[in-house]
């Protein structure tokens, strides 16, 4: 059932309901928080699995309708570091509110995770990047959606005025660039503007986006990282390109492509997050 939760205490409680259902199931506690987008689940196989969660085993939680997102937690180590990775994310345009959709973040922080690394399928806008491209995230554009963070403050989780200065954590990304150079990963970086969907955008919209500098766009991510911010997260995050945006080929777009191109892309992106854990 899709309903918000209005009231800032009970919604706490609710994250605590889902912190001690969790805790029933696997005492855990991980360093690394990993969002796995669109056709990079390939990741899941290279951790050492504990336990998995299904988002249908924890009572209320929300559930992930994409048929490309499996809906479940992972529980494990990537070499030595204890990680927590959601395979599968919930989205806005499933119907949840914005609470509900940054409920994952909030809940893995909870956990005590410290670093959060946020992964998607992107459209290109940019004509520096092409199909099977991976782009770290420099910055975001989040004012086509709502903020998570509307209405009363949870002062457990954080600051009422969180500054949004460096998202992107600048001693990951050194990181992330070091890992691509070291690998022959040719990686870009660029700005991601975030979406409600679930339709794609017109060729208008990605003039548009072009215009106020994004570099890729996508249906997810950017409500993610303003509340794992609030929350005190570090956070990164990685785009692989998985289609040129609306109006640049003339060709309909269709999610079966992004599928397609984001598994080609899996293996590069995986090498990428596998070395990055280590190392933060």
């Amino acid at each position: 059932k899709v309903q918000d939760i209005v009231d800032v205490n009970e919604y706490y409680k609710e994250l605590e309901k889902y912190l001690s259902c969790v805790k029933t199931k696997i005492d855990f506690k991980p360093d690394v928080a990993i969002v796995l987008g669109s056709g990079l689940n390939k990741l899941a196989k290279k951790i050492n699995v504990k336990e998995t969660i299904s988002y249908s085993d924890i009572d209320g939680f929300p559930i992930s309708t994409n048929k490309m997102h499996a809906g479940a937690f992972i529980f494990g180590y990537l070499g030595d570091v204890p990680v927590v990775a959601m395979n599968g994310r919930i989205h806005y345009y499933e119907g949840y509110s914005m609470n509900q959709v940054v409920s994952p973040i909030r809940l893995m922080k909870l956990m005590g995770a410290k670093k959060l690394i946020l992964s998607n399928a992107a459209g290109g806008i940019s004509d520096n990047l092409n199909v099977g491209d991976l782009m770290m995230i420099t910055d975001h554009i989040s004012s086509f959606v709502p903020s998570p963070l509307i209405g009363p403050n949870i002062d457990e989780l954080g600051t009422r005025f969180p500054d949004m200065t460096s998202i992107y954590d600048s001693e990951i990304c050194k990181k992330i660039k070091n890992i691509a150079r070291e690998n022959n990963i040719d990686l870009k970086a660029g700005v991601y503007l975030q979406t409600t969907g679930p339709n794609y955008e017109t060729p208008a919209e990605i003039n548009m986006y072009k215009l106020l500098g994004a570099d890729a766009v996508g249906m997810s991510t950017v409500c993610e990282a303003i509340a794992a911010v609030h929350c005190g997260f570090k956070v990164c995050g990685i785009s692989c390109i998985t289609n040129k945006a609306a109006g640049i080929t003339g060709e309909p777009l269709s999610d079966e492509e992004v599928d397609v191109a984001a598994s080609k892309a899996s293996d590069k992106f995986c090498l990428l997050i596998e070395e990055l854990v280590k190392r933060i």
